[in-house]
């Protein structure tokens, strides 16, 4: 069969032509979209952020307080909690959590991500009431699983809602504080868990109670907020999505509003041709069927895996029993310390993970963690401990002690200003048109890892000892360290719609330092107003 190789040239030059035309349009729209960017962004963003972080607290609280509840219940479920009873109500609500997250990921791309949010408010006042009201073991376990449905919807939906409605240049801030609320209502759980105890009776009902009254003003509140911005233009709902970037950009043009609108279409669409009209198997068979993808959500999922099986969670839901195993007498209110630590140092990843970049935190802090654990695996060695009971068999405990309650709050320390809210910050790596089933897979991955080790911690400790149990986190932390060097790609400052490109070179690591040097070289050569910024 003979082929007319002018017609075919002629044919190749207009797909040709017609594909440049279409790069040109595209990157017109994208260099006008990253303009809003650019404009002064209002009080609302935060103001929006502040109310949905009440989920993160209420996520930090009623993982918090455990901690001192389990040390003053005594008898008030009926008899004494066995080992494996305390691992059974610490577990159920990463359990509960775990299906909470699923049910808010199926559901956040079709109703909303508001919706998602409201269900957690009614789920923890109903977890809240059945565990203050508990005389049996069963009833308080129920509740705890009920608290958890709530958190999991919370930690799944909080920190995207948030990435979605925050400006370019906040985005890792406002996310991070998110996770300050966590370690917020941590601390708090902590203190109050420690007052109680000093009370005589079941005073430990009064702190479970506590938590029973922000999810009611977080619903009240969330009906102020707006939907997120992206979720609305996903099913077609374009003037509300404009309402809401006024909102969030009050000084920008009604043309770089419908350019972020048609920048946001552009990246849904180009893939999915209607995420509304997707079904959630299609949603989820497109995160293992499409390498970009499937890349960008096992990258987030990583780092989620790391910052629990790193062995923090131990700590805060087992740190009054471990301080009291090492030997401190007023364990409970240790405890606080560890909390307190947690907290402060979220705040200081609130206000280096803008400006230095997610990578560089994840290099020093990881490997911090590593150490430390490290270190505290060999003190615990000269301690001496019964491991069959989990006991001192000496009063005298000396230096090991302390330096173990050092390298633990050092590597609290380590783990607040760099995993535990960089985790989180991870949806931002997960394409739109996949992004809220991604961040269910990354939330399952959070709680299934952290059933794993709040439910196996005091039985690792008399199998593998305490040296034995802390050389284990020591080694995942180890692991850790080695994925950020090799596959955790920096995407600070870069436009959700943008990441996509990262994950279309492997694991982007080289590709996204290249982007970052462009970056900071338009944006110093646009601060002297050599060019118009929009890379």
């Amino acid at each position: 069969m003979s082929v007319d190789n002018k017609k075919l040239k002629d044919v190749k030059d207009d797909v040709f032509i017609d594909r440049i035309e279409k790069l040109d349009t595209l990157s017109d729209e994208h260099i006008e979209a990253d303009h809003i960017e650019s404009t002064a962004a209002s009080k609302a963003a935060w103001l929006i952020a502040m109310t949905v972080s009440i989920g993160g607290f209420l996520f930090g609280y009623d993982t918090g307080y455990i901690s001192s509840v389990l040390v003053t219940i005594g008898t008030s479920l009926g008899h004494e909690l066995s080992t494996s009873e305390q691992e059974l109500v610490t577990s159920l609500t990463s359990g509960g959590a775990l299906v909470g997250a699923v049910f808010a990921g199926l559901v956040a791309d079709k109703y909303g991500r508001k919706m998602p949010i409201y269900a957690a408010c009614a789920v923890f006042v109903i977890g809240t009431l059945l565990q203050a009201a508990a005389f049996h073991l069963p009833q308080f376990a129920v509740g705890r699983f009920v608290v958890g449905l709530g958190v999991g919807s919370a930690a799944c939906i909080c920190p995207l809602f948030i990435a979605e409605i925050s400006p370019m240049r906040y985005r890792g801030r406002v996310v991070a504080f998110n996770n300050m609320s966590v370690t917020l209502g941590q601390l708090i759980a902590s203190a109050i868990g420690a007052g109680f105890a000093q009370v005589q009776g079941e005073a430990w009902r009064g702190t479970v109670a506590i938590g029973g009254l922000p999810p009611i003003v977080l619903a009240i509140l969330l009906m102020f907020c707006p939907e997120s911005p992206r979720q609305l233009i996903a099913h077609g709902r374009t003037e509300l999505a404009d309402a809401c970037l006024l909102k969030i950009y009050p000084t920008s043009t009604p043309e770089t509003r419908q350019a972020k609108i048609r920048s946001i279409e552009a990246s849904i669409h180009e893939n999915t041709g209607s995420l509304a009209d997707e079904s959630i198997w299609k949603s989820t068979k497109r995160i293992f069927t499409t390498p970009a993808t499937g890349r960008a959500v096992l990258t987030a999922c990583a780092i989620m895996a790391i910052s629990q099986l790193g062995g923090f969670n131990t700590l805060m839901y087992y740190s009054a029993t471990l301080f009291g195993l090492v030997g401190f007498a007023n364990a409970t209110a240790i405890a606080i310390v560890v909390s307190g630590t947690n907290f402060l140092f979220s705040i200081v990843n609130l206000v280096l993970v803008d400006r230095f970049g997610r990578r560089a935190i994840l290099k020093v802090t990881v490997l911090g963690m590593a150490i430390c654990m490290l270190i505290a695996a060999v003190s615990f060695h000269y301690i001496p401990i019964n491991t069959k009971t989990l006991e001192l068999t000496s009063d005298v405990t000396g230096w090991p002690a302390v330096l173990v309650l050092v390298c633990i709050i050092c590597y609290v320390a380590f783990f607040s200003s760099g995993v535990a809210t960089i985790a989180w910050i991870g949806t931002e790596l997960i394409p739109t048109e996949v992004r809220a089933v991604g961040t269910m897979i990354n939330t399952v991955t959070c709680w299934s890892t952290n059933i794993i080790v709040s439910s196996t911690f005091l039985s690792m400790m008399k199998g593998l000892t305490p040296t034995g149990a802390f050389g284990f986190y020591s080694g995942i932390c180890t692991i850790g360290w080695i994925f950020v060097m090799f596959c955790y790609p920096e995407c600070k400052g870069m436009p959700l719609e943008v990441i996509r490109e990262v994950f279309q070179r492997g694991f982007g690591v080289g590709y996204s330092k290249q982007w970052q040097k462009e970056n900071a070289a338009f944006a110093k050569a646009n601060a002297m107003g050599n060019v118009n910024f929009g890379h």
